[in-house]
């Protein structure tokens, strides 16, 4: 085989993602049915799947030296993990945050009253309202698309800060599958909807709505906002797993680093006298009010407690303050917290 004179820029891969039908079975291409709409992402890095392979390279009795035939592989019993990070944008985040809140609308939210497992098994047919995934790597290599199906949205990560773009909100995401790869080299798979130019700026956010652990008025310079909703995998089979459930814990925490002044200088004091089993108050970061809505990046705890406050030195005196939303009753209507976007 012959040197290959082609070279690809990382620039030129494409992250791309659409909603699933039928569990099992890949979103098709643009001639084949539902033909759902396979989005483009706006990625600052495409990154890398991680296929997590079972391997053995033990050596055996007999030798000293790792034979060919020592080696064991197996690429059925594995989860794959995807991740991507890039700006957060309209349609994405819908997609993601329906995905991860099993929600259907702005606000995206988590009610403790109505919070169930999520369940999906090859009988999973007709699937709507995001709830599960085909990703694909879109590559300039022709006939080198990575494509993978059953995919869902277990971490989401949405960040600022004031010294970066403006302000400007970013995210990163990690999905995982416990399907079998449906395609590692596709040809067909193409862009339906480009890259969106819509941007989240933490500028928007009005004073008396920016809230943390109870404290209003506080001067943010950075955040980052995590939910979490992992999904288990069980049953193998030779074409992965045949059970993906979400049963484990939701959360959300917020992290910040806010102007340390005659607002927030009561937070150490707040943090270390913490009531056990109350909340330390509302974490909020809104527009206008502490209502998300649609259009607009906000999001709330109703209640939240602090899991860690220090001093942060810089270019003037900070804090560093960590929150994390707590649900005020187990069949309680009030939400753990709410997105918009």
């Amino acid at each position: 085989m012959a040197i290959d004179v082609n070279a690809y820029s990382p620039k030129q891969f494409s992250f791309l993602i659409a909603e699933q039908d039928d569990f099992g079975t890949l979103n098709p291409d643009s001639g084949g049915s539902p033909d759902l709409s396979w989005v483009a992402v706006d990625v600052d890095s495409v990154g890398s799947p991680s296929l997590n392979l079972n391997q053995v390279l033990d050596v055996r009795n007999g030798s000293r030296l790792l034979q060919a035939t020592d080696f064991f592989q197996d690429n059925k019993a594995k989860v794959t993990e995807i991740s991507v990070s890039g700006t957060a944008t309209t349609e994405v985040l819908d997609m993601l945050l329906t995905n991860i809140t099993q929600g259907t609308s702005v606000p995206y939210y988590i009610q403790p009253s109505t919070l169930t497992s999520q369940s999906f098994t090859p009988a999973s047919a007709n699937q709507t309202n995001m709830q599960i995934f085909s990703i694909a790597y879109q590559s300039p290599s022709s006939g080198n698309t990575l494509a993978f199906k059953d995919c869902f949205c277990t971490s989401l990560t949405l960040n600022g800060d004031m010294g970066t773009e403006g302000g400007r909100v970013k995210f990163s995401a990690t999905f995982k599958t416990g399907s079998l790869p449906a395609d590692l080299t596709n040809s067909s798979i193409a862009i339906d909807t480009a890259i969106t130019a819509n941007n989240y700026f933490m500028s928007n956010w009005t004073a008396a709505n920016r809230k943390v652990a109870g404290i209003s008025n506080v001067l943010v310079n950075t955040f980052s906002l995590a939910v979490e909703n992992d999904m288990v995998f069980a049953g193998a089979t030779t074409t992965g797993f045949e059970l993906a459930t979400r049963v484990g814990e939701v959360s959300a925490t917020a992290d910040f680093n806010i102007k340390y002044d005659a607002n927030t200088d009561v937070m150490l004091e707040n943090f270390h006298d913490q009531v056990a089993g109350a909340s330390e108050g509302i974490t909020s970061m809104g527009i206008g009010d502490d209502t998300p809505s649609d259009g607009e990046f906000e999001f709330l705890f109703a209640a939240s407690v602090m899991t860690s406050a220090s001093l942060s030195e810089g270019d003037m005196m900070a804090l560093d303050i960590s929150t994390k939303a707590v649900a005020q009753g187990i069949a309680s209507s009030s939400k753990l917290f709410e997105i918009g976007c």
